[in-house]
């Protein structure tokens, strides 16, 4: 990425370069700036966007506060109806929003296709729950009448990272507004394409001017600048627990809350009793699903040594069988966000080697795709737990595999790192599976099964560096409100 001047085409009828979204208007950035977003499956230029910079996040945050109390006033039940008319042009529009998707992140049309389903889900969803914000009424005394109510927090500050570009920017987006918030949404800069075309479509469903504004840009310029600002009442950001660790910071400096998606290294403990050909396919989708760039792609295996071989010949069929190509020609797996990631993935599998760790599949760039940010799905065995891809965020479709010895020890080895996002359990046995899970420090946890999340209903977040605070379900509906408190004094009438 690196900045260059923005251009118009002559006499300003149309604009060379996707805008910035403020107050309802496309525009350019104050200063002018814009910079290039890549196609990573062929390396050439996809788009020309906006570089908004602190300039254009004070506009945006202007825009916001101005339109917040309209917002704010608005039924309930109106965003309800009108998130669920943005879900209705989400959908009516989801092949070209597809499209988008996969030439700026490289995924394939099928997972861009599924992404965009989520997308309209979120809108769904929230629309449904906006006049559904019940408080509770409390027994303190008979001449007490004590209720609550919830609240929005304000103008809130969304950034969000490039691996899902659009459902991310629902999934936050969407349960701000239901509850009378007014965004500004900060999509990453290697992905901003789907981040526009919401600000667009949001206006056409019937958000007001200036309540949702979008300021791409680069991280360090304008999402530096949205999460320091004195006008952000909270702060929502998905993203590595290095970057978290700074909108911490700058939100402390004004005592704004928090919700922070951050990283993870999430296990499968595969255990006595597992059905290994139930497992073996959704293990292989877990960590090449969007070419593992996922926070919560399953990363780890953890099986009991008497079932590591036959695992292990069970995953080498399926990943020699995983295809590989352009998102937009929908193979299994496609090419990584970028070059810089393509070499950090690279860099780790060298690691893993020096290690000691045994390639059974995989381990470098695969022939006849050249310009493209690809790295072949890794199947690594024989892994220490202590070893740096048993224990870092790749961001790629690598897999570690690591022996245990009891389910205590299992339990043990999922614990040990850092991350704590989500984590599946395989056996029959379902007391194992039902003593397992409460052990595990995670937020999520699938028995049988696994998600990569879950559904828009389940509350999804972390511990330890993955972050805290949930998004989706309920309680992501809830975290962009304040709760207060309202006693009344009741006096019986004069005798």
């Amino acid at each position: 990425m690196f900045l260059t001047p923005a251009k118009t085409f002559v006499w300003g009828f149309v604009m060379s370069v996707l805008p910035i979204i403020i107050n309802g208007e496309e525009r350019l950035a104050a200063d002018g700036a814009t910079f290039e977003s890549i196609d990573p499956a062929t390396g050439e230029v996809a788009a020309v966007i906006a570089a908004g910079g602190a300039a254009d996040v004070d506009a945006a945050v202007a825009a916001s506060r101005a339109a917040l109390p309209g917002w704010k006033a608005t039924p309930a039940s109106e965003r309800g109806r009108i998130l669920n008319r943005l879900s209705a042009l989400i959908t009516a529009n989801a092949e070209r929003l597809a499209e988008l998707e996969s030439i700026d992140t490289g995924k394939p049309m099928t997972q861009a296709r599924a992404d965009i389903a989520v997308s309209a889900r979120y809108c769904e969803y929230y629309g449904g729950a906006a006049d559904k914000l019940m408080g509770n009424t409390i027994p303190v005394s008979d001449d007490i009448f004590a209720y609550t109510v919830h609240e929005p927090l304000g103008v809130t500050g969304h950034i969000v990272p490039w691996n899902y570009p659009l459902q991310l920017a629902c999934r936050s987006v969407a349960p701000a507004l239901a509850a009378g918030n007014a965004p500004v949404l900060k999509p990453a800069e290697e992905t901003s394409m789907t981040a526009i075309e919401l600000g667009k479509l949001a206006l056409e469903a019937g958000v007001p001017a200036g309540v949702l504004n979008v300021v791409p840009g680069i991280g360090e310029i304008a999402g530096a600048a949205l999460t320091a600002h004195r006008g952000i009442d909270s702060v929502s950001f998905t993203g590595s627990p290095e970057v978290g660790k700074l909108v911490m910071h700058a939100a402390a400096d004004r005592l704004s809350p928090v919700v922070l998606e951050l990283g993870g290294k999430s296990p499968h403990l595969v255990l006595p009793g597992a059905d290994l050909d139930a497992a073996a396919p959704i293990i292989l989708k877990a960590i090449v699903q969007n070419a593992g760039q996922t926070c919560s792609a399953g990363s780890r295996v953890i099986v009991h040594e008497s079932l590591e071989a036959d695992l292990l010949d069970r995953l080498q069929v399926l990943f020699a069988k995983v295809s590989i190509g352009r998102g937009l020609d929908d193979p299994d797996l496609g090419p990584l966000v970028t070059t810089a990631q393509q070499e950090r993935v690279l860099g780790y599998i060298e690691a893993g080697k020096a290690a000691g760790a045994q390639v059974l599949v995989g381990g470098g760039v695969p022939a006849g795709l050249d310009g493209g940010a690809f790295v072949e799905p890794t199947l690594f065995a024989r892994v220490d737990p202590g070893a740096s891809i048993a224990n870092d965020e790749i961001f790629g479709p690598v897999l570690s595999v690591m022996t245990c010895s009891s389910v205590e020890n299992a339990v043990e080895i999922a614990n040990a790192t850092r991350f704590g996002l989500v984590a599946a359990i395989w056996t029959q046995d379902i007391d194992t599976a039902m003593w397992v899970a409460p052990q595990l420090e995670v937020g999520q946890v699938f028995i049988n099964t696994y998600g990569a999340g879950g559904g828009v209903e389940l509350p999804f977040g972390g511990r330890k560096e993955s972050g805290f605070g949930r998004e989706k379900g309920w309680e992501g509906l809830l975290a962009f409100t304040t709760t207060k408190t309202v006693a009344l004094k009741i006096t019986p009438p004069s005798a």
